[in-house]
């Protein structure tokens, strides 16, 4: 079987087995295709194909620059990929297995204060209907801890306003409960029933809660634009995209002393490993606030 057979039976295990969504799919079998150029180009074959091989196609990866992250991502489908194949009974082993993951890169995401969501949301003219929209998009953003995808795809009978709920489809089509504050949950309501109500739904779009003046349900790209330029009408001078506000709300919870599952359940985080990035930021700001009021804590002996 050659590679690109094996291609379009990993595009469907990736679907079905591991119930994963579109922009996933499309990036593991963009890694997938970095092994398969590599084994056409020296003739081997994909049950044939050895740690060692493995290792040298990372460095190559990495000579060209790629970031540490990107690289965890490539093997993190490369193990997928020699499971499927390990499933199917087409090989015994998963090379992969044995690969050493890059470091993560040891850079923190920028976080965005209380005080900069302010300015943030005070861009919007809300007298117009993109206006508000984008208002309560950043409010939700901030206030639930949601991806952009799931904010793109939230439908209103995710809503559950007695309850003070929503409804959040995560990666890999897992499902959690979110709290929404009140103050988001009025908003929601003046968007839903003064604002979006003016606009026609195009077929099949009905559901969704945010849509743009078309009708149709909005696309992360133009969550990621608005939310640029508004950053720089606000004059914030950080790198901000719409996952700071997730990092934002995560790291608001852990600072103010919130249970670290309690926010990996809220974030929808697979492993507690990855939530507790967060406590280092915390401790970070630990470190901070102790620098600049302690009086002996930067002294050196003399």
């Amino acid at each position: 079987m050659d590679w690109q057979r094996y291609r379009r039976n990993f595009e469907t295990y990736l679907r079905l087995e591991k119930g994963m969504a579109d922009n996933s799919v499309r990036s593991y079998l963009y890694d997938y295709d970095h092994l398969c150029r590599f084994g056409e180009e020296r003739g081997l074959e994909a049950e044939g194909i050895i740690i060692d091989d493995l290792r040298c196609l990372l460095a190559e990866i990495n000579d060209l620059g790629v970031a540490p992250t990107t690289q965890r991502r490539f093997v993190a489908a490369w193990r997928l990929f020699f499971k499927m194949l390990v499933i199917g009974g087409d090989r015994k082993d998963n090379p992969a297995d044995l690969l050493d993951l890059p470091l993560r890169p040891k850079h923190l995401p920028d976080v965005l204060t209380d005080e900069d969501i302010t300015k943030i949301q005070s861009t919007f003219d809300l007298s117009t209907p993109e206006g508000y929209r984008n208002y309560v998009i950043v409010e939700m953003l901030y206030d639930c801890g949601l991806r952009v995808s799931e904010l793109v795809g939230l439908r209103l009978s995710n809503l559950y306003v007695d309850e003070e709920l929503i409804q959040v489809i995560g990666k890999g089509n897992k499902e959690r409960w979110v709290p929404v504050g009140r103050r988001a949950l009025e908003l929601l309501g003046f968007y839903i029933h003064n604002v979006r109500s003016h606009v026609t739904p195009k077929p099949g779009e009905e559901n969704y809660l945010f849509l743009n003046r078309r009708g149709a349900h909005l696309s992360r790209q133009m969550v990621f634009i608005f939310l640029k330029e508004a950053v720089a009408a606000a004059g914030i001078r950080k790198s901000v995209s719409p996952h700071s506000l997730r990092h934002s709300f995560a790291t608001e919870l852990v600072e103010h002393g919130a249970d670290l599952r309690a926010v990996q359940e809220m974030l929808g985080h697979e492993s507690i490993a990855t939530t507790e990035i967060y406590t280092h930021l915390s401790r970070e700001s630990l470190r901070e606030t102790i620098s600049c009021f302690h009086p002996h804590y930067a002294k050196r002996i003399q």
